[in-house]
C-alpha cells in the first residue's frame, strides 16, 4: 500500500476542510483527487507532504506517518504543488543542481530526468524563458530527480494551453507506469485522460470512490439506438428500469436506464417483438462532468 488516509480531520477554527476523510492508494495506481474549489483538495496534499499537521487521523506513505517520519517520508515522495515554485532567474539545468544538492543526486540522474520530461530542447534556457508547459515539466523533473516511489501533484495542467495539456498528461501517464500518482484536480478530462480510479471529495467528505470505469457504470447506463423505423417514445416505456428516453432525431434515441445490469439484450428483445430492425446500438459511459456535478451540487 502506497497510501494510507484513516479518519483524517483538518480544522481550521470551527471549519472543517477535512472530516474523518479515509481512503487508500495501492503501489503502481494513477488516482484522481477531484473535488470542487474548496472541497479540501490542496488541504489533504499539504497534510500529505508533511506540510501541515491534520487536527487528528494518521495518515502514512509506504509505511511512514506523515506527522512523525518527516525526514525518511521526504525521501518517498515527490510533490509539485499548484503554484509551481521555481527560481525564474535560474538556468533549467542549474536548478536542478541545486535541488540535486539536496537530495544528493548525481549529475547522471540530472541528465536522466530532463531526458524523462521532456526538458532537453530548453535545458540552456533560464526558467523565466520557459513557456507554462516546460515550467511545469521542470518542477516534475525537480520532484523526480531523486527517484520516489509516490508522485503527489496538485492540479498539475492548472493554465496550460491544449497542447501543453496533452503532452504533461502523456508525461504523468508515462510515470504512472513506475509510479503511484496521487493526482488533485477540478478538471474532469484531466481524470478521464490519465486515471485509474477517482476519489471525489465534497465539503471535506469523500463522496466517491471507485475505478473511473466502474464509477460512471455503477448506478445507470445509456443506451444510444438507432431502429429502422420511428417509434413512438410512450413504446419505449415498457423498457425494464428505464429512466429517460431522448429522441436525438430520426430514428436515434439514447436511453437512460436506472441499474448497472446491460440493458441491451432488452433493447434486442423490444425490436424483435415490435417488428422493427436495430441499425445501430452503442453503450455509453456516463460523463465524468454529469456525475461530478451529481456529488457535489448542492442540495
Amino acid at each position: 500500500m502506497s497510501i494510507t488516509v484513516e479518519h483524517l480531520t483538518k480544522k481550521y477554527g470551527d471549519q472543517k476542510a477535512l472530516d474523518e476523510v479515509s481512503f487508500t492508494v495501492e503501489t503502481g495506481e494513477i488516482v484522481g483527487f477531484l473535488g470542487p474549489n474548496g472541497a479540501g483538495k490542496s488541504t489533504m496534499m499539504k497534510i500529505l507532504t508533511g506540510f501541515i499537521p491534520a487536527t487528528s487521523g494518521k495518515a502514512s506513505i509506504n509505511g511512514l506517518e506523515v506527522s512523525t517520519d518527516k525526514l525518511a517520508l521526504q525521501k518517498q515522495i515527490g510533490y509539485l504543488p499548484e503554484h509551481n515554485p521555481l527560481y525564474l532567474d535560474m538556468y533549467v539545468r542549474e536548478y536542478l543542481q541545486f535541488h540535486a544538492r539536496v537530495h544528493g543526486c548525481s549529475k547522471k540522474r540530472i541528465e536522466a530526468v530532463i531526458d524523462q520530461t521532456g526538458l532537453r530542447p530548453e535545458s540552456h534556457k533560464k526558467l523565466d524563458q520557459l513557456s507554462k508547459g516546460y515550467r511545469q515539466r521542470s518542477g516534475l523533473a525537480a520532484a523526480l530527480l531523486h527517484d520516489p516511489s509516490v508522485l503527489i501533484l496538485d492540479e498539475p495542467t492548472t493554465g496550460l494551453d491544449p497542447n501543453q495539456l496533452v503532452e504533461v498528461r502523456e508525461l504523468i501517464k508515462q510515470i504512472g507506469e513506475t509510479k503511484t500518482v496521487f493526482l488533485s484536480t477540478h478538471i474532469m478530462q484531466e481524470v478521464e485522460a490519465v486515471c485509474d480510479r477517482v476519489i471525489i471529495i465534497n465539503k471535506g467528505k469523500i463522496v466517491a470512490d471507485q475505478r473511473l470505469d466502474q464509477l460512471q457504470t455503477a448506478n445507470e447506463q445509456i443506451i444510444e439506438v438507432e431502429f429502422d423505423l420511428r417509434i413512438e417514445e410512450i413504446a419505449l416505456q415498457d423498457l425494464p428500469d428505464i429512466k429517460h428516453i431522448d429522441n436525438l432525431g430520426g430514428e436515434v434515441y439514447e436511453l437512460t436506464f436506472e441499474t448497472s445490469a446491460d440493458r441491451r439484450p432488452a433493447v434486442f428483445d423490444f425490436a424483435r417483438e415490435n417488428d422493427l430492425k436495430i441499425l445501430q446500438m452503442t453503450r455509453k459511459l456516463k460523463n465524468l462532468e454529469d456525475l461530478f456535478h451529481e456529488l457535489t451540487a448542492e442540495k
